[in-house]
């Protein structure tokens, strides 16, 4: 049976860690490099990741789509004072016409968009990484410092799903 989160969970701290965040900046930085390496050879890219669930191409433009609405969130929390931002409908994106496209859009812009926004948190001060910001849907505040993590093993999540799946059904 193929593993829903086959690195686990995340696991974020209950406050700053310096460290982990550095760590995790690491690894947005080299998600880009480590997906095309994990789509390399791919024979079925509309094959699902696991049964019922979506296709390789719809996680990869999934990754694009939730690193873009990541990286503005990570941009307005530190220009703006407590943002508020919408969720989002990750199913209903999933459905859009654009997931049909080539994968090599969004592997494109996933690796521009990293590049910023690996410089945007480089550059962000302790304060910075603290700012606040919030999601309608459950109003609590949110630390800066958590998209990092997140997001990291966001990234990290999809490309171990894509390669379980890879093995498993010999893609």
């Amino acid at each position: 049976m193929l593993e829903v989160y086959p690195i686990g969970r995340p696991d974020l701290p209950p406050a700053l860690d310096l460290g982990a965040v550095m760590v995790a900046i690491d690894r947005i930085e080299t998600l880009p490099n480590a997906l095309r390496a994990t789509l390399d050879g791919c024979g079925d890219l509309d094959h699902p990741i696991r049964d019922g669930a979506w296709p390789i191409r719809t996680v990869v433009h999934h990754l694009a789509d939730s690193h873009m609405n990541a990286f503005l969130r990570t941009k307005r929390a530190l220009t703006e004072e407590a943002p508020l931002v919408e969720s989002v409908d990750v199913d209903a994106w999933a459905a859009t016409a654009d997931v049909r496209a080539p994968v090599e859009a969004s592997l494109d812009l996933i690796a521009a968009l990293h590049l910023r926004w690996v410089e945007l948190l480089r550059s962000a001060s302790p304060a910075d990484l603290e700012r606040p910001w919030h999601v309608r849907a459950d109003p609590e505040p949110r630390a800066t410092w958590r998209l990092a993590l997140l997001y990291a093993w966001h990234g990290d999540h999809h490309a171990a799903q894509i390669r379980q799946a890879r093995e498993h059904y010999g893609l």
